[in-house]
C-alpha cells in the first residue's frame, strides 16, 4: 500500500479558502501559487491561529521532531489514534492547524502500473484536512518546523482506494479543531465525531501525469475515461 495522501490538489488561492472558513481578516505570508499537483518537501498554506491571531502561513510540508533525527523518520502524516503519544503530544496541544485543498490522490493496482485517482467532496466545496505543525524555526533540517496530515482508517467504498484517509472537516467544525481553549483531548473527540463520512466524496481516475510532481495544470486532476 502505497502512502496515503502524498499529493494534494491545492488549485485554488489560499485566499479563497480562508474566505470560505470566513477568514476575511487572517494575516497573510502565503506567496504559495494555487497548484493542481502539490507534492511533500514544498512549502504549502496552512490556517492556524497565532496569538489569537488568524493566519495563513507557507509552512514545509514534512514533519520530523528535531531531537528524533536518526530514531523517527520524516513524515507527511499522523495517524489519528497515535496523536497522544510522545511524539505528537505536544503539537497536539500547540500545533493544530488546517490544509486547504480542493481534492487529494490515492494511487491502486501494482507497482509499474498504478492508477491514480483525484477524491474530493460531491458537492465541489473544499476540503479542510486537520493537520499538525511546528511553526517555529529549524536547525539542520526544515521537516523540523513542518506540517502533517492527519489521518484516520477508510471505511466504505473509500477502502477500494486507500486503506487510509485525511480527516476532513467542514468549515466550521474545523475552525473549532484550532481553537487553543479546546483541550487535547476535546480536539480528538471532534475529529472523530465531525469527520466527514465515506459518502461525503467521490472519486475519479486520472492520468498518470499526476505521478509527475512537475506535472500541475488542470488536466492532471480532470476525470479520463477508462474504458477508452
Amino acid at each position: 500500500m502505497t502512502p496515503m495522501c502524498g499529493r494534494l490538489d491545492q488549485s485554488q488561492t489560499a485566499r479563497y479558502y480562508a474566505s470560505v472558513i470566513g477568514w476575511l481578516d487572517a494575516v497573510y505570508d502565503s506567496e504559495s501559487e494555487p497548484a493542481y499537483n502539490v507534492p511533500p518537501g514544498t512549502y504549502r498554506p496552512v490556517l492556524h491561529l497565532q496569538d489569537g491571531e488568524r493566519r495563513i502561513d507557507d509552512v514545509y510540508w514534512s514533519y520530523q521532531a528535531r531531537w528524533a533525527k536518526g530514531k523517527v523518520p520524516v513524515t507527511i502524516n499522523a495517524r489519528m489514534d497515535k496523536l497522544d503519544n510522545r511524539y505528537w503530544r505536544g503539537l497536539l496541544k500547540s500545533g493544530r492547524a488546517l490544509v486547504p485543498a480542493s481534492g487529494w490522490y490515492e494511487w491502486t493496482g501494482e507497482k509499474g502500473s498504478k492508477q491514480p485517482w483525484h477524491i474530493h467532496r460531491k458537492d465541489g466545496a473544499p476540503l479542510f484536512m486537520l493537520a499538525l505543525a511546528n511553526f517555529g524555526s529549524f536547525t539542520e533540517n526544515r521537516a523540523e518546523a513542518g506540517f502533517v496530515i492527519v489521518t484516520d482508517d477508510a471505511s466504505g467504498g473509500m477502502l477500494d482506494i486507500h486503506d487510509r484517509r485525511p480527516v476532513v472537516l467542514d468549515a466550521q467544525d474545523a475552525e473549532r479543531w484550532l481553537d487553543p481553549a479546546l483541550s487535547s483531548e476535546e480536539a480528538l473527540a471532534l475529529a472523530r465525531s465531525a469527520a466527514l463520512p465515506p459518502d461525503a466524496f467521490a472519486w475519479h481516475e486520472v492520468s498518470t501525469q499526476v505521478n509527475r510532481a512537475g506535472a500541475g495544470g488542470p488536466e492532471v486532476a480532470q476525470p479520463i475515461d477508462s474504458d477508452a
